[in-house]
């Protein structure tokens, strides 16, 4: 099979409108978790999120269609155009390049905002772009629109692994030749009432509303529930072999994937983090059981998540277990956009030679017992990385890169 490497990224979440200040901000240790002011929070129970201030969407697209797509769609295509201009195309064939996007659960904001329209003012009074605007797969519609991208136009919608399936979906495409290059993106907008009001509801939110910069601690003994994230991440994938042919730079080689499923519940992960361990399993297998010296974890600041993760890494390593960290706790939980920000992170990351750090880890949680890099960022110089995801549903992804010295 073709050999897949990664020639451009691109990604914004609420610390930053680029993968440059993004990552600069995450490895800083700066939050961008604050108080909603997408929605009146006044009757919520949880009043904060890692919402992106100040984005204008008619700078990404054109302003006719604006409308048309749901603000998912409008951040998936600000990363994706920054990834495609990274990647610094001259040409290529259109036929053979396609698009790979995902999102957990696509455009919320434009369903409750119809459904609310519909109850009000009756059925007559439903936008005629409703429909496209909140189905996910029309990311990747947008996009390959775009860009004219022709080759396969996939989606994967599984939860809070959906960006790190659509890493490995293209990957797959690639590697039995179904295409030459694909496009990645994951995106999530589901900073809204019902959005919120829902895992709220479930009781898997902070509700650190006094204290929004400390209220995402991953891993640490007072974490109460996540922080709901907006934000895209994107990623071009090409074979070994275009990339080389056209002289491209190269931010790695994904060598390895997992994929699993708990088969458990439909929220909590498996006991003891037996799902998750047989994604890694897997990745490191494909891989072929190489040295990780740095995980980016899913550490999601949730009881049952962090401490499962923390078994199926030890479970994974035994007693050589890579440094990890969370980057959750600066840009909270992109939902269907976070396995597609966290490869990108994990990439720059091998590019710069620093581990970012888990910031908020203040408190050791005796069954959290791994070196999460707390509360600053650690230089080291990295040649293979892994990236975890972990989704509702008991769905599992994971990713291995490696660097390429050219």
């Amino acid at each position: 099979m073709k050999r897949v490497v990664v020639t451009g990224l691109g990604m914004i979440n609420s610390v930053g409108f680029d993968k440059e200040s993004s990552f600069k901000a995450i490895v800083d240790g700066k939050c961008g978790i604050k108080r909603i002011s997408l929605f009146d929070t006044e009757k919520h129970s949880v009043k904060i999120a890692g919402e992106i201030t100040d984005f204008d969407p008619k700078l990404v697209m054109n302003p006719k269609d604006v409308k048309k797509a749901d603000r998912f769609i409008q951040l998936g295509i600000k990363a994706a155009n920054e990834a495609m201009e990274d990647a610094n195309f001259t040409t290529f064939e259109h036929e053979r390049f396609g698009v790979s996007a995902a999102s957990g659960i696509g455009g919320l904001t434009n369903i409750e905002k119809n459904a609310i329209i519909c109850n009000q003012r009756g059925p007559r009074r439903i936008s005629p772009f409703f429909i496209p605007s909140a189905l996910v797969n029309m990311l990747g519609g947008f996009v390959s629109i775009k860009h004219k991208l022709k080759g396969p136009n996939l989606s994967s919608v599984t939860a809070c692994a959906a960006g790190t399936h659509a890493v490995s979906e293209a990957a797959k495409t690639i590697m039995i030749g179904g295409a030459d290059r694909m496009l990645v993106v994951g995106a999530e907008a589901a900073i809204c009432e019902i959005g919120v009001g829902g895992f709220a509801a479930m009781k898997a939110l902070s509700t650190r509303n006094d204290d929004p910069a400390h209220a995402s601690r991953p891993f640490d003994r007072d974490r109460d529930g996540f922080v709901i994230g907006e934000g895209a991440g994107s990623l071009v994938l090409e074979s070994y072999e275009a990339a080389k042919q056209r002289g491209a730079k190269i931010y790695g080689e994904l060598i390895g994937f997992g994929e699993s499923g708990d088969a458990s519940h439909i929220t909590t992960p498996a006991a003891e983090g037996e799902g998750a361990y047989r994604a890694i399993k897997a990745a490191l297998n494909m891989a072929g059981d190489p040295k990780v010296e740095y995980i980016n974890a899913h550490g999601t600041s949730t009881k049952y998540n962090d401490w499962y993760e923390t078994m199926a890494i030890k479970k994974a390593f035994k007693d050589d277990i890579p440094l990890i960290s969370s980057t959750k706790g600066q840009i909270g939980h992109c939902l269907g956009a976070a396995g597609a920000t966290e490869a990108v992170i994990s990439l720059m990351a091998i590019r710069d030679g620093i581990i970012p750090p888990t910031i908020n880890y203040e408190n050791k949680d005796p069954d959290c017992d791994l070196n999460y890099v707390p509360n600053h960022a650690i230089k080291k110089d990295l040649s293979i990385v892994m990236s975890n995801s972990f989704g509702f549903g008991g769905t599992n992804g994971v990713l291995i890169f490696k660097k390429i010295d050219e």
